[in-house]
């Protein structure tokens, strides 16, 4: 088939090379220009590196954008981690029209940060759904969904990367294969299930000692590698990774007071909470390293009896 990618980064990259890999044509690339000091994308850098016709326009809803888009006569759009607005008149240019990839299952969890917030609030599933865009976001029909066990355990990394992304990647080729062939189904979504959150940037990273174990871990691992959990040690930013938690199912069991260092090993250390202690493995201070915690301990000055957040 001839397709377009429109989508940036490391899974518009690996979109465009299975679909590269097993024979396909892409006619071109539309990735968003990169701001002033950014890496170069990754998408970008393989499409020229491949010699695949590179776009980089501001806006998808630019004339410029819709007449590219008209000259490389596709077959069929693909949306791969795409953060810019595409609008109707753009999507629908290719013959059979555009798919968009979605990591959640549509209509729950609409919206960028969709990965992050079904771990923060202590969801046991997530997945990812292909669909047809439309103006309103993340609100067009589904062609297909694949769900995922979210354990106790995940992480925002162990989910997409482990997960999300392979599926992801094999999902988009599953779902061009279908409406190329004419073999899809279209299903609305339903509205009544619909649920909306935005980005999980730092201000929704913070860690609130006083709030229960259970939510600070499930915010941890839902922040972990990106955007980082945080709290602060002496007025300055300590962010929180690879951590576990403690519950205490005893009256009065609960050691230290909220927010307080309780234990300080050569491998961890604890910060109690309501209900029990986040015990922490790797951390990071200000604009320093991310380290483990017997070192991250003696760099920061770290004691039994330190209390964060203050």
């Amino acid at each position: 088939m001839r397709i377009v990618i429109v989508g940036q980064q490391d899974f518009g990259k690996a979109v465009m090379e299975a679909f590269l890999g097993r024979g396909d044509e892409v006619a071109g690339v539309f990735c968003a220009p990169e701001k002033p000091g950014a890496r170069p994308d990754a998408l970008k850098m393989a499409a020229l590196e491949k010699g695949v016709k590179l776009f980089q326009f501001p806006s998808l809803k630019n004339p410029e954008a819709h007449a590219a888009m008209q000259d490389l006569s596709a077959e069929l759009g693909v949306m791969a981690f795409v953060l810019q607005f595409a609008p109707q008149e753009f999507v629908r240019i290719p013959r059979f029209g555009t798919i968009q990839y979605h990591p959640s299952l549509l209509p729950k969890f609409r919206g960028p940060s969709s990965i992050n917030w079904p771990i923060i609030r202590g969801e046991t599933k997530t997945g990812l759904t292909i669909f047809r865009p439309t103006d309103g976001l993340d609100e067009g029909p589904v062609i297909l969904q694949k769900e995922t066990h979210l354990g106790p355990d995940d992480t925002l990394g162990t989910v997409y990367f482990d997960r999300l992304f392979p599926m992801g990647v094999a999902a988009i080729l599953e779902a061009a294969d279908l409406v190329l062939a004419g073999r899809h189904r279209e299903l609305m979504q339903d509205e009544s299930l619909a649920t909306y959150e935005g980005w999980c940037r730092e201000a929704e990273a913070r860690v609130h000692w006083a709030n229960h174990v259970d939510f600070i871990y499930n915010l941890i691992r839902g922040c972990n590698p990106a955007p980082g959990a945080w709290t602060t040690l002496n007025g300055r930013k300590l962010q929180i990774f690879d951590a576990r938690k403690h519950v205490v199912r005893t009256l009065g069991a609960v050691r230290g007071k909220i927010g307080e260092v309780v234990e300080a090993g050569a491998s961890s250390f604890s910060v109690t909470a309501q209900g029990g202690r986040i015990e922490v493995f790797k951390a990071k201070l200000a604009d320093g390293k991310k380290l483990p915690a017997g070192e991250f301990i003696a760099s920061a000055g770290i004691t039994v009896g330190t209390v964060f957040g203050g």
